[in-house]
């Protein structure tokens, strides 16, 4: 889910909705009238994704055409321009593709309206997926899809301004009081101690350290006194100048700001390391779990499903071709290839062993939040995102007011 969604689409200065993945693809697409590569009733199967480039396109292209060549079924895969937007002419045109990239807060809208076929039960490995995935993606009791691999944030720190400041291992903070002072003594005239997006998909970690969250059991709660708490932190070390939101010290997301040096610390995803490999590979780093808050560790996660068309004449075998995407050598390789977390607990251990340096993004999935899946929700984040680009100088009660009022209209 997915370094390439923050580097595509946060470099752009675009915000993160949901985790959505790579949802400004490129590739090739259906064709101009929404309806090209849709599902046939000729046996084959045709596989809409959205891509971060070409090492993602390549993985899932050779895997599908592996399958392809042993199930003897014929399989395409279209790489989207815009899939949400490709998607929705797929559905309106009658002739969506059989399976597809399916994000979070686009599952109730198309579960809605009975666009989506609700197959995760089916699933042989149903019970290998992470709990809080399977939850993802469960409307009403159903699980519809299955998670196709996952990411979640923690705490990235350069280890050369780490050292200059006079800091150790022993110094990573833990809590929410070790982390200001970590913040505190590294920042100078040069560089800001800790940075991250003026966004939701980053302020939400405090809210989720706090025993807070936008929803709790399904009822609004963004306007709770723990979220209020949360907001209320990361304002007065804004002020303090120890924390920055990366648009104000000139970056476009927290991987950039990391990478050109403005900040010594960011929130980021396990996507961040492709963009220090490629873009800053001479940032010397280390990844640690977020502290912890007044309620204990928190996080957010994101994630994408393989959806499947209910219209699909091919139901059986798109359903077998997810559970051999979703396998564990299957999502190794694609971990490998182009970086998100498999989705599925019994690659952790593999996982952890290729990458013991990001072993911390994992141990976030114990106790990773997710964002709000039900629809409408996209709209309410947005709107957040807008308010907390003025936190520094607002005030964080009347902002998660206003974002109760909104959830409240579609959580009902």
């Amino acid at each position: 889910m997915t370094r390439h969604i923050t580097r595509a689409v946060l470099g752009a200065g675009a915000l993160l909705v949901t985790g959505s993945l790579a949802l400004t693809a490129c590739g090739s697409g259906f064709d101009d009238n929404g309806g090209g590569g849709g599902a046939s009733d000729d046996g084959s199967l045709s596989i809409l994704i959205g891509s971060s480039g070409d090492a993602e396109t390549a993985a899932v292209e050779n895997a599908v055409a592996a399958w392809s060549d042993e199930s003897g079924v014929d399989a395409e895969v279209q790489v989207a321009n815009d899939l949400p937007q490709q998607l929705s002419q797929g559905f309106a045109a009658g002739s969506p593709p059989d399976l597809f990239y399916l994000a979070p807060e686009a599952l109730a809208g198309y579960a809605g309206n009975g666009s989506v076929q609700a197959y995760g039960d089916d699933l042989a490995n149903e019970d290998d997926f992470y709990p809080s995935l399977v939850e993802n993606f469960t409307l009403d009791g159903e699980f519809f899809c299955a998670p196709k691999d996952f990411s979640t944030l923690a705490l990235v720190i350069n280890t050369d301004l780490w050292a200059a400041a006079g800091l150790t291992d022993a110094d990573i903070p833990t809590d929410w009081d070790s982390l200001a002072s970590v913040a505190q003594r590294l920042t100078t005239a040069d560089h800001v101690g800790l940075a991250f997006g003026a966004e939701y998909q980053r302020v939400g970690t405090f809210m989720a350290q706090a025993g807070g969250g936008l929803l709790v059991d399904g009822a609004a709660a963004a306007n709770s006194p723990e979220n209020v708490e949360a907001l209320t932190y990361v304002q007065q070390h804004l002020n303090d100048g120890s924390f920055a939101f990366a648009a104000d010290i000139g970056a476009g997301w927290g991987g950039e700001a990391f990478g050109t040096g403005a900040a010594a610390m960011v929130i980021e995803g396990n996507w961040i390391t492709g963009a220090l490999t490629n873009d800053y590979p001479d940032v010397n780093y280390t990844v640690a779990e977020l502290p912890a808050g007044p309620a204990g560790k928190g996080t957010l996660q994101f994630t994408n499903c393989w959806g499947m068309a209910a219209d699909s004449a091919n139901q059986e075998a798109a359903l077998d071709l997810v559970e051999y995407l979703t396998g564990t050598d299957q999502q190794l390789a694609f971990s490998e290839a182009f970086g998100p977390m498999p989705s599925i607990q019994s690659a952790a251990d593999a996982w952890t062993s290729a990458n013991p340096d990001l072993s911390a993004f994992l141990a976030g999935a114990e106790y990773a939040q997710f964002p709000p899946n039900v629809a409408g929700a996209a709209d309410v984040i947005t709107d957040f995102n807008a308010q907390l680009e003025s936190l520094k100088t607002g005030d964080p009660q009347t902002i998660l007011d206003s974002v109760q009022s909104n959830l409240e209209v579609i959580a009902e």
